[in-house]
């Protein structure tokens, strides 16, 4: 009997018959391309461009490839679509500083939109999918703009929203029925197509295709017209300003030249009155100046106060001017919007209610300075505090500072106390010439009408633009180009329904939704159990 060698090798072990090497599955590989194209899809459908029909379109793609699903899975699917829509979004985060704050936002962004995902998967089980999958979507977005630091509620649906007829739904409900109304197209349309390729006819797949558009057509006008209170008639108009006097040098450092931006506004606004006086432009009865027009404080520098003093007697107006507080504690400062009256100085004050984590201010400063050199320039800025309203030649005036406008709660609080005018006084120096202040000016117009008021953006190097009531825009600047826009605007004191409802149609569609969820994960749940009671079953029975 022979041995074989230590050394020999064994013979290769063969497949077994009809095993062939795993692969994916088309169908998987179509879902995890679909869900990062769907969130491409949300992203061009964003200002500048006017695709605002892109969006449903692509929350169809995000349907199809989480319908059925289980949470893991749509946990990972969610993620693709919340980094196909956020990284292209946010890029205007990290053009001066690097990629990493604009890839950890993003991805921050997109962790959000992965937890939503993973309860709609749970959820597309259940009759009237579409329904509940708009509402957890809605109770996403308004966990995303609340948390973490107060929220970063930039990426809202509803802000792609701004040319095309769901917009109208914001004078119903809000930001929150907006963004619900289009994904459930989104979603009612992938039960459409499923319904229609699989010769399964259903009601609720065409009902939540079609339905929402039609509402957003037609309803919002007459519930506006039955419900808002106030009288729109005998209608107030003012003639309205906005200055963008524009900045030295693009980057960070574009405020290291704080006289200049300040100089540059001073005599954009004399050039105005020049105008008016050879009946070149109609004069103006309110003026508003930008966000960091004056970064010198003009209540400490005796100059800044005289230059600031010398454009408000010269048009004979009060100028809303955006100036840096140096606080009395030496250290902190204040964005603030000061009224400026001619002959008086500063008569007014409103600070900025919600700074802005990371950029006016540092959270944890100590530990993210381990990690960038950046973490010093953060600011030392402490929000303020106040109805967010103003008054200007008697009007009062609701002031939503830069991103404060992206907030429903500020704008909605201004108009709750009277604001018969808005105006988001803005610096987007920061940023270049990116998408950014295009999609600040979509905000804009969308609370124009949820709250049927015009409004003014000045912004120091643009985009500034004056907006009617119904989201039109009047008349807009270039970028990085003095300008002074002119317009006659209404003065509306009426209420729209989403100005009286507040929160509350966010609070019941994310309700809605998280219930849907919790019914979902029951039956999943139930039949689990059921599941391996049968097999326990069968295999006593064996």
């Amino acid at each position: 009997m022979t041995s074989t060698p230590a050394t020999a090798q064994a013979p290769a072990r063969s497949e077994p018959p009809g095993r062939r090497p795993r692969w994916p599955r088309p169908a998987s590989v179509a879902r995890l391309l679909a869900a990062p194209a769907g969130g491409v899809l949300l992203y061009l459908a964003c200002a500048p461009r006017t695709l605002w029909w892109l969006a449903p379109i692509g929350f169809a793609l995000l349907a199809a490839a989480l319908r059925g699903r289980r949470g893991r899975a749509g946990f990972g699917l969610g993620l693709l679509f919340g980094l196909g829509y956020f990284v292209p979004l946010l890029p205007w985060i990290g053009i001066y500083v690097g990629p990493v704050p604009w890839l950890a936002l993003a991805a921050l962004e997109a962790l959000f939109l992965a937890v939503g995902a993973t309860a709609i998967a749970i959820a597309s089980r259940l009759a009237w999918a579409p329904v509940w999958s708009a509402a957890l979507w809605v109770a996403t977005e308004a966990a995303s703009s609340r948390f973490p630091f107060g929220g970063f509620p930039w990426g809202k649906v509803a802000y792609s929203q701004a040319d095309g007829p769901f917009a109208r739904l914001a004078a119903v409900g809000g930001t929150p029925l907006v963004s619900f109304a289009v994904v459930l197209t989104g979603f009612g349309l992938a039960a459409l197509a499923r319904a229609v390729l699989t010769s399964r006819w259903r009601v609720p797949a065409a009902a939540c295709a079609v339905l929402p558009v039609v509402v957003a057509m037609a309803v919002p006008a007459a519930l506006t017209g039955a419900f808002a209170s106030g009288a729109p008639s005998p209608e107030r108009t003012v003639t309205a300003a906005a200055i963008q006097g524009s900045v030295p040098r693009l980057g960070l450092d574009f405020n290291a030249q704080r006289r200049a931006v300040l100089d540059n506004h001073v005599r954009r606004t004399m050039q105005l009155a020049d105008d008016v006086a050879a009946g070149r432009a109609p004069r103006p009865e309110v003026v508003i100046w930008p966000e960091n027009s004056s970064d010198i404080d003009p209540l400490r520098n005796a100059d800044a106060f005289a230059r600031i003093s010398a454009a408000s007697a010269r048009m004979g107006v009060p100028i809303l001017v955006g100036a840096v507080l140096v606080l009395p504690d030496g250290r902190h400062t204040a964005n603030s919007a000061l009224v400026w009256e001619p002959g008086v100085g500063p008569t007014q004050r409103n600070d900025k209610r919600r700074v802005q984590p990371f950029g006016e201010y540092l959270p944890w400063r100590g530990f993210f300075r381990l990690f960038s050199s950046y973490a010093d320039r953060a600011g030392f800025f402490v929000p303020g505090e106040g109805p967010g309203v103003v008054q200007l030649a008697g009007i009062p005036v609701g002031v939503a500072i830069c991103w404060e406008v992206a907030f429903d709660d500020l704008v909605n609080d201004s108009v709750r106390n009277g604001a018969q005018l808005l105006t988001v006084p803005t610096n987007n120096a920061t940023f270049g010439r990116s998408e950014m202040t295009y999609q600040q000016l979509a905000m804009s117009r969308l609370r124009a009408v949820e709250h049927d008021r015009a409004v003014l953006v000045a912004a120091t190097s643009g985009v500034s633009a004056i907006i009617a009531p119904d989201g039109a825009v009047l008349s807009r600047s270039e970028l990085f180009s003095p300008a002074a826009l002119v317009e006659r605007v209404p003065l509306r004191t009426t209420v729209t329904v989403a100005t009286r409802l507040g929160a509350v149609p966010e609070w019941v569609l994310a309700a809605a939704g998280v219930v849907a969820f919790g019914v979902a994960l029951r039956r999943r749940r139930a039949g689990s159990t059921q599941t391996a009671r049968d097999e326990t079953r069968e295999d006593q029975d064996g």
